[in-house]
């Protein structure tokens, strides 16, 4: 890091249009840094929404707390600041009593966080993100990989189990009871044909 660069703080980041004049992008910050996120293609969409329906379901059926989807903002570390995005997150009751005002970024990690990886997306890149949020408090972290149609659950930093085809995730002791098909999740949306209905 140039000695030169004058770190950016969350407020900062908050207040900032995630516009660059150009295109749109999602903005991260990295001890200081920003980042910017390309959109995403229609795939990684689909996949994250059907993960956050899957997962808010549950979670308000159970009463367990709150289920967030792309963009959301958690403030991991301070002085300097990092703000990372999950593509969907489950944050707690008890862990969300830590925030004063919901329309700022959270300031803890959530308890899962699910990323869906983008052809950009790189082994090292995603590896560092895994460490952030473990570092930070995250419970689980699941990795999807539409590419391999398989999901990566992150145990520990260093731990971690695929499944693929013909498998489940499940949550864990974070959300017992929650499981849902791999099959389900990777289906292909079926392209409309005169006279079809759309299938997803």
């Amino acid at each position: 890091m140039s000695t030169n660069t004058r770190l950016i703080t969350a407020d900062e980041l908050l207040a900032m249009p995630h516009r660059d004049g150009r295109s749109d992008s999602r903005l991260e910050l990295i001890r200081g840094e920003l980042k910017k996120m390309s959109p995403t293609g229609v795939t990684h969409g689909i996949l994250c929404a059907r993960l956050a329906a899957a997962l808010n379901n549950f979670v308000e059926e159970n009463d367990l707390g709150v289920v967030c989807g792309a963009e959301t903002g958690f403030w991991i570390e301070k002085d300097p600041d990092t703000v990372i995005g999950a593509d969907v997150a489950y944050i707690s009751h008890a862990r969300l009593g830590a925030a004063e005002n919901l329309d700022k970024f959270f300031p803890l990690a959530p308890d899962l966080a699910v990323e869906v990886l983008s052809p950009s997306n790189t082994a090292a890149e995603m590896k560092r993100k895994v460490d952030f949020y473990f570092a930070a408090g995250t419970h689980v972290v699941w990795i999807v990989d539409p590419e391999q149609k398989t999901v990566r659950t992150y145990f520990t930093a260093e731990e971690s189990l695929v499944v693929g085809e013909g498998a489940v995730i499940d949550g864990g002791d974070i959300l017992p009871g929650f499981s849902y098909e791999i099959d389900k999740l990777f289906k292909v949306a079926g392209r409309r044909s005169p006279g079809q209905s759309e299938q997803i």
